[in-house]
């Protein structure tokens, strides 16, 4: 498993932009996929969007696509998120989770098939 610290979240206007970065340890962390995923209050974690082990897949729920884009750097074991176009429903905890996988981006969505994750970053959109 690797450890994961998530970090660049905060409070924004709706129409705004953050960048979430997800930095892991670990010296093979180019063998991991990356999701990234979140929670509201009173609601499932959900899925957000993936990226594969090489950077080279992604994948992303339909509420996001075309606004949010997710990418990696291996040298630099970092994985950003970055959202742009935020309203208030992207309100939520936002967190990483990492798996040892070859898979493409596409087959990277289950919550439960991810065994290390991050503690979440909070990101608030205000109207």
């Amino acid at each position: 498993q690797v450890q994961l610290v998530e970090s660049g979240g905060g409070l924004v206007q709706a129409g705004g932009s953050l960048r979430l970065s997800c930095a892991a340890s670990g010296r093979t962390f180019n063998t991991y996929a990356v999701g990234w995923f979140r929670q509201a209050p009173g609601k499932e974690r959900e899925f957000v969007a993936s990226i594969n082990w090489s950077g080279s897949s992604t994948y992303y729920v339909d509420s996001v696509r075309g606004r949010f884009t997710t990418s990696r750097e291996n040298a630099k074991n970092m994985v950003y998120l970055q959202m742009n176009s935020l309203n208030p429903e992207d309100t939520a905890v936002y967190y990483c989770a990492a798996r040892r996988s070859w898979a493409t981006a596409s087959a990277l969505s289950i919550v439960s098939t991810f065994d290390s994750w991050g503690q979440g970053t909070q990101v608030t959109v205000s109207s």
